[in-house]
């Protein structure tokens, strides 16, 4: 951590660590720099290496709950401000995050990958305040890499 990153101070005093960069679990690159802007690989809500839960986001039993998806969905985008970071060097650096997809693997009767996505969203605002403030895609999907509940990339521009 920069001594002085402000970013990451924040996300210490939101009770979160900026995790490592997550290793790729294929052949990939955690995020790549084209011009004055950083594309993330989809993170998954990896701790230590490993996944919290893994399944359909479901609002039946036997699902992944819709509280602990949103959670999973800020524990993505803290890896894609690893990744990010990996790439350029320190987080002060973020001039505006410009985009955020994410992905929900859920049962076919569920409708609230927004729901879920939010909490990327919610972080991303919490952490960079107006810079946060970004375009989104929510989308419903199947299934995910390694069972995966939520998939979430995102798209910087730095200085």
């Amino acid at each position: 951590m920069t001594q002085n990153s402000t970013v990451e101070n924040r996300i210490k005093e939101l009770g979160y660590t900026l995790p490592q960069v997550a290793a790729p679990v294929a052949s990939y690159v955690p995020a790549v720099v084209s011009g004055s802007y950083v594309y993330t690989s989809g993170q998954l809500p990896f701790i230590d290496g490993a996944l919290p839960e893994t399944g359909k986001v479901h609002t039946e039993p036997g699902g992944v709950n819709l509280d602990d998806a949103k959670k999973y969905a800020a524990m993505c985008a803290l890896n894609a401000l690893a990744a990010v970071k990996s790439a350029i060097g320190d987080l002060d650096r973020v001039t505006k995050i410009v985009k955020v997809v994410g992905f929900v693997s859920s049962h076919p009767e569920f409708t609230a990958q927004p729901a879920v996505i939010n909490g990327a969203s919610e972080l991303l605002g919490d952490i960079f305040g107006e810079v946060g403030q970004h375009a989104r895609s929510a989308v419903g999907v199947p299934v995910l890499p390694l069972d995966s509940p939520v998939e979430v990339e995102i798209i910087v521009e730095y200085v």
